[in-house]
């Protein structure tokens, strides 16, 4: 029946397709029998073919089986936009509106709302918009370093803002919210990266005064110096966590390079520490940034530099 092919979406198609085509549901049935020509997926969703389903056609059963008006969300939706942090759950997350009468199966969560967003096609699927599938994935984790890394990818990476994840968290339901909200006040407060989350928390436990966070640093003819993750203007101390991905590059790390050496040129302190050292070495980390800080201290504060803007 190659026919019918033309009327499956990536070998994927219902029973009531089926029947609506002149194929009984009998037929359907027992063609998905063992040896048969097809699988049977989720309960009314079968696919046109034998051999183990794709990623793309799971989810397009997961959106069969939900009916008309299922759109993508969590993890699945959030990784067909290109975030790479949203991983770990192999079910494909669909959203309904609170009125239909559809329940979850195998590996098609479904989850009915009464704030069903206007969906996004992204890559020819219908996905919820990016902000509420970050934050319904990020609601049904457990681990705050697995929340911390998917809301710092999807801000640094400009899928969003902390505001609009903000007020996507207010607006839904406050169930499995709390570890979103407590990561998502680091976020808020500057810290961009789950690097820059865990050297928040490594400079607040050293004692030192609180720095400021990601702030543009200019030099007196107006020329940017960098954007150090944590500045202490009183001593005149950057501190930059310095990511392993970004040094992969041979560009990246060429204009590390280069933002090292306008430190340099323009008088400023400057520690820059791995992102690993963070958690294998976090003692000994905190104890190289209050000697950095002592040692800055005991310099003249650099000239010329401002903060946030580029001077008239």
């Amino acid at each position: 029946m190659p026919w019918i092919t033309e009327h499956a979406v990536d070998g994927v198609i219902t029973v009531a397709a089926l029947g609506a085509l002149g194929i009984d549901s009998s037929t359907a049935y027992r063609r998905c029998q063992p040896g048969g020509p097809w699988r049977w997926l989720l309960p009314g969703v079968v696919l046109l073919q034998s051999g183990t389903p794709s990623g793309r056609q799971r989810t397009w059963a997961a959106l069969a089986y939900a009916g008309s008006g299922a759109q993508l969300t969590g993890a699945c939706a959030a990784m067909v936009y290109g975030l790479r942090r949203a991983g770990g759950d192999d079910r494909v997350h669909v959203l309904l509106p609170h009125s239909r009468r559809c329940r979850s199966v195998g590996w098609a969560l479904v989850e009915r709302t009464t704030r069903l967003p206007e969906p996004v096609v992204v890559r020819g699927l219908p996905a919820a918009p990016v902000v509420r599938a970050v934050m319904d994935r990020a609601r049904r984790l457990r681990d705050a370093e697995a929340v911390q890394a998917l809301l710092a990818e999807a801000v640094q990476r400009r899928f969003c803002t902390p505001a609009q994840l903000t007020v996507e968290l207010d607006a839904g339901s406050t169930r499995g919210t709390a570890l979103v909200r407590h990561e998502l006040e680091h976020i808020c407060g500057g810290a961009r990266s789950v690097a820059e989350v865990r050297a928040k928390r490594l400079a607040q436990r050293s004692g030192l005064p609180e720095p400021l966070w990601n702030v543009p640093l200019f030099d007196d003819c107006g020329q940017l110096i960098g954007t150090p993750d944590a500045w202490w203007p009183e001593v005149g101390l950057a501190w930059e966590i310095d990511s392993l991905d970004f040094h992969l590059d041979p560009a990246d790390y060429d204009r590390t390079l280069r933002r090292d050496a306008r430190y340099a040129a323009a008088g400023i302190a400057f520690l820059p520490t791995l992102p690993s050292r963070l958690v294998t070495e976090f003692v000994a980390v905190v104890a190289e940034l209050t000697a950095a800080y002592a040692a800055a201290a005991r310099r003249p504060l650099p000239g010329g530099v401002t903060i946030g803007a580029r001077p008239a």
